[in-house]
């Protein structure tokens, strides 16, 4: 297996690695001077280091090929980006043009993004979301680059890769595990163990070649083996499992800064954050004084949450989709280039820890559609918890305009698209998210709903969920918050029913970046009225929606960098304005 050659080139230690890191092609090109040539091998050297991600990029010769997640091939990955990281820093300014000097620093942020992660914070070695985020097999199963049976070698290569990534994630966590962490892996590699033993084979049903079904059936069975006994090795953690998830305010301060550009205390954006909520809240009172007068807010929260899709929220989704698209052309809000379409469908059982989430077709690949998926309840919650988990149909209409209508999908069919393949492969945490989130507020100012207040309410009950992330991830790596305080807060100022206040207090102990939805959204409204108010000079009278369409573009055209990068490249090195 390709997996296995990997294998054994890692096994170079010492002065052979340094000598085979520092004789790369990457580092030639350093000494040529050559940017575009650098940037070329960087992109090849990371398909090779991490085929998984070339995969999903659609670099279908990588295909069944799975990344090294051993001890060993983890710690050869950070020597890979340090040294990459070095070589990309040492071309000059001077050398480059000004397109080049802002895909360098591009660049170079995505490697400090990844060896925070590998390196600084240790999740390879602590944190089993940071595997689980990167095994989901739908390209093979659901993305339509190649007939099914084309796609079938490649799973099976996944697949038989499992029984080993199984053992290096065991192998390489550290225990005793936080109890998050611990509920997480249960339920997610748990969830993996079904979805090969029970989905999978009716995937590929339909494939009429026995000795491949024989071979499919055989990597299925190890894969769900090995899965489910990584399940069970979690469920033997829980006897030991602590409350150990904290990064601590240096550390979380770090996280900001090497992942998003962003330096600013912690008290800032806390401050921030809160602000939003306040602001938020307001507009929640007025809209409900104005959908149900005398009511408490939680009763009229209660009103539109109630009113549930009567088609079901995977048949309503499609119907809103079409609306959406014709709203953003009718307005003028964004361009929408090409053709690209999102499919709909209900999510599968391994990674159902959101209530819905958009896969995105890659940037090597055309004609190929995106899958946005929603999630149904937990069956193990009780009925009501289960019938206040599923969306009400004002809800699910702001989270469609998320997911898709102008949120994630039309943000990556620009990204796709970008100029620089730097920008096509890497997008940003807060840039995709902070897009997103930044959307559904947008669409309201816009006019979507009429007025009606039950969009706004919507609109504004998925802002202070986000406003509670930002606040939890803070308080509970910075300020010793526990989970069940986080749980009363989404409860409390986002009217989150219990499930999902559960389920969201525990998503912040291994996502700690999850307070980068409000973060995004708060360095995209400034940066467009910063933007605005510089292009309104000297036009008295202008209306400043008149602009958004010119800002949404040319902020979409740079891919998915920290957003920091993107507002020195749209304002200026001169501009020294607050990012919030």
């Amino acid at each position: 297996m390709s997996s296995m050659t990997a294998r054994v080139k890692l096994r170079f230690t010492g002065i052979a690695l340094a000598l085979a890191l520092f004789w790369t092609p990457a580092v030639a090109s350093v000494a040529n001077g050559d940017w575009d040539r650098f940037v070329s091998d960087y992109v090849e050297a990371t398909f090779k280091a991490q085929p998984y991600f070339a995969v999903q990029a659609g670099r279908h010769e990588f295909d069944g090929r799975m990344p090294d997640w051993s001890k060993s091939g983890i710690e050869t990955e950070i020597a890979r980006l340090r040294q990459a990281r070095s070589a990309a820093a040492a071309f000059a300014a001077a050398t480059l043009s000004s397109a080049q000097q802002f895909e360098r620093d591009y660049l170079v942020a995505t490697m400090d993004n990844s060896l925070f992660w590998l390196a600084k914070a240790g999740f390879p070695f602590r944190n089993p979301a940071w595997y689980v985020n990167q095994l989901d097999p739908e390209v093979y199963l659901s993305r339509e680059y190649a007939p099914l049976a084309q796609r079938l070698p490649g799973y099976l290569g996944y697949a038989k890769a499992i029984p080993g990534i199984a053992a290096n994630i065991r192998a390489n966590l550290r225990t005793p595990l936080p109890k998050s962490y611990v509920e997480y892996g249960i339920a997610a590699f748990g969830g993996f163990a079904e979805f090969y033993r029970n989905d999978v084979p009716k995937v590929f049903a339909g494939i009429a070649n026995p000795p491949l079904q024989k071979e499919l059936a055989a990597a299925n069975a190890a894969a769900a083996d090995a899965m489910g006994e990584l399940k069970d090795w979690f469920v033997s953690q829980r006897a030991a499992a602590n409350d150990d998830f904290v990064l601590g305010p240096d550390l979380y301060a770090a996280m900001v800064r090497d992942t998003e550009r962003v330096d600013m205390t912690i008290a800032q954006l806390e401050a921030a954050g809160r602000a939003d909520l306040e602001r938020n809240t307001a507009a929640l009172k007025k809209a409900c004084t104005e959908l149900a007068p005398g009511s408490s807010l939680r009763e009229c929260v209660g009103r539109v949450q109630d009113r549930k899709p009567a088609r079901g929220p995977v048949a309503e989704a499609r119907v809103q989709l079409v609306s959406l698209r014709k709203f953003i052309d009718e307005k003028g809000i964004v361009s929408v280039p090409g053709t690209d379409i999102a499919l709909v469908q209900e999510s599968p059982p391994y990674n159902r820890q959101n209530s819905a989430y958009i896969t995105i077709a890659g940037p090597f690949e055309t004609g190929v559609a995106s899958v946005y998926n929603i999630s149904p309840p937990d069956p193990a919650w009780t009925p009501e918890e289960q019938a206040a988990y599923i969306d009400g149909e004002a809800e699910l209409l702001n989270t469609s305009v998320h997911e898709v209508w102008p949120g994630h999908f039309l943000q990556f069919v620009h990204s796709n698209r970008s100029k620089s393949v730097v920008g096509r492969l890497w997008v940003g945490y807060a840039f995709a998210e902070g897009w997103a989130h930044y959307t559904e507020e947008l669409m309201w100012e816009m006019g979507l709903g009429n007025g009606n207040p039950e969009n706004h309410i919507a609109q504004l009950l998925d802002a202070l969920w986000r406003n509670v992330r930002l606040l939890s991830s803070i308080g509970l790596h910075t300020q010793g918050m526990t989970t069940d305080t986080s749980e009363k807060m989404f409860q409390e100022f986002a009217f989150s029913d219990a499930g999902n206040a559960r389920q969201q207090a525990r998503r912040g102990t291994y996502d700690p970046a999850y307070l980068n939805y409000t973060l995004g959204k708060l360095m995209i409204r400034k940066l467009r009225d910063d933007w605005v108010a510089r292009q309104m000079a000297g036009k008295p009278g202008a209306d400043p929606k008149s602009f958004w369409r010119a800002f949404h573009d040319q902020f979409l055209s740079w891919g998915g960098p920290p957003i920091p990068l993107a507002r020195r490249a749209m304002l200026g090195d001169e501009d020294q304005g607050p990012l919030l």
